[in-house]
């Protein structure tokens, strides 16, 4: 079975990435670093991919079916949250089904001849992976329409009075859309899709696995107390679990004799400024100008985008989605305010009817009892 490389037609001139702060360990999109490294992490198997029972069920069942069939699989769309697999379960998907496999994504696919190149390349029953297909452009989708239904492209030649359309068929194949914003994909390419799953934040549990079998195969010793405080502190998230463990490995490396110890992980973690909570410098600057500037809230979304100098749509889609999950931001109508958890978490006395937030972090509703120690 032979993996072809990324082809991304259409694609612009690589940017210089941008220097990595100290509150981007806790962002779940990929980091430059984490393209070179979560491709050997990666599972490659159905069965070695920890957590997401249901998806995992539903898609074994899906793949031994099309199997049997000796057909194509049904096309497959994954949605939830940056960082979960959606990319690992697209490559499981060709490895399972044994065929090849070709990666683009939305906003690099700009003419009609950037998709018919792709399809036409495509092997019988092989996978396209299109990551952010929610952006997709509609020119783009309407070509595609034909394409899903029934394995043709039509591609227009030439303008004016001496245009025509060539059809072209298509082998029969999977297309695999990954997106972390499903609610802007249009109602026509929802429906093209015949396996729709959605990966949601993990347990500590899970994550505990995850940072145990990242830690063997990067051949690093790591103690069970340990893989679980990073699993506490990894907002649910897989890719934010295995950054921590590169993170903390340098840090047991160089300040200890290279084993990842409960105390070399908190120590390694406070320096980095993730707390116990999963909240990074990033979070606690947003809580803090929302509480200590405008009394809890409400405030539009924009005003706290000024406050603490970032971008508005990075506070929508890096850091909002987990304060709003674990409870400690409540979105209304009028703009965000603060919850009592928000208070307390920040060491804050919460002023009279104040929503009360979460119960705990999707990490630590499933993880054993583990008490702070001082590391004093």
């Amino acid at each position: 079975m032979g993996i072809k490389p990324a082809r991304k037609p259409g694609l612009p001139a690589a940017r210089a990435p941008r220097p990595v702060r100290k509150s981007d360990y806790s962002d779940p999109a990929a980091l430059p670093e984490d393209l070179q490294e979560e491709s050997r992490l990666r599972p490659i198997a159905l069965d070695e991919f920890v957590g997401q029972a249901a998806v995992k069920e539903q898609l074994g069942i899906s793949l031994e079916a099309a199997r049997r069939r000796g057909e194509a699989m049904d096309h497959i769309l994954f949605h939830g949250p940056p960082g979960l697999g959606k990319t690992t379960l697209a490559s499981i998907v060709a490895n399972e089904l044994g065929v090849e496999i070709s990666r683009s994504s939305g906003p690099v696919i700009e003419k009609p001849y950037d998709l018919a190149g792709l399809l036409t390349n495509l092997q019988p029953r092989g996978v396209l992976f299109l990551d952010e297909i929610h952006r997709l452009s509609p020119v783009i989708e309407e070509y595609l329409y034909p394409a899903l239904e029934d394995f043709q492209v039509d591609i227009l030649i030439d303008r004016g009075p001496g245009a025509r359309s060539v059809k072209l068929n298509l082998e029969p194949f999977t297309l695999v859309g990954a997106t972390t914003r499903s609610g802007l994909l249009s109602a026509p390419l929802r429906s093209r899709f015949g396996v729709t799953l959605r990966l949601d934040y993990y347990g500590a549990d899970d994550l505990a696995k995850i940072v145990r079998r990242s830690a063997g195969i990067l051949a690093v010793e790591v103690e069970e107390n340990a893989a679980i405080e990073m699993a506490r502190r990894a907002r649910g998230t897989p890719r934010i679990a295995n950054r921590l463990l590169r993170r903390v490995r340098d840090f047991a490396l160089i300040k200890s004799d290279g084993r990842i110890t409960l105390d070399v992980t908190r120590e390694a973690l406070r320096l980095l400024a993730v707390d116990e909570r999963g909240l990074d410098d990033m979070d606690r600057r947003l809580l803090e100008a929302l509480i200590t500037k405008y009394g809890g809230g409400p405030v539009g979304l924009g005003t706290l985008a000024v406050v603490v100098g970032e971008e508005a749509g990075t506070l929508e889609d890096v850091y909002e989605p987990f304060l709003v999950q674990e409870g400690f931001i409540k979105r209304t109508p009028r703009g965000r305010e603060a919850t009592a958890l928000a208070y307390t978490h920040l060491g804050l006395e919460p002023p009279a009817g104040a929503a009360p937030g979460g119960a705990g972090t999707v990490a630590e509703r499933r993880a054993p009892e583990q008490p702070e120690l001082p590391l004093s």
